[in-house]
């Protein structure tokens, strides 16, 4: 009867020891995940940030700007204009 006794508390105390193993990698692997959430919410605010930076760059008011003062460039005026039509469809 005491050798059984020794046997189930030795199940019991390696049992015991494999719960709070278990548990403690689950609070790890739980710690690492909510970083890991945290990280991609920066990482979806960085890239709205950018977007609307880029669509700011892109603005055709700023290109227009940008063309005329650093480029020099102008509209050609109306006479100088030529509209080419667009060659007909082949079938």
């Amino acid at each position: 009867m005491t050798r059984l006794n020794l046997v189930l508390l030795a199940m019991l105390v390696v049992c015991s020891l494999a719960l709070v193993t278990s548990q403690h990698k689950a609070r790890k692997l739980f710690i690492a995940f909510e970083q890991e959430q945290e990280r991609t919410r920066a990482l979806e605010v960085e890239f709205g940030q950018l977007q609307l930076e880029q669509s700011t760059w892109a603005m055709h008011g700023r290109i227009e700007k940008i063309a005329s003062d650093r480029l020099r460039m102008r509209s050609p005026d109306s006479k100088r204009i030529q509209l080419v039509p667009p060659p007909e469809a082949t079938r």
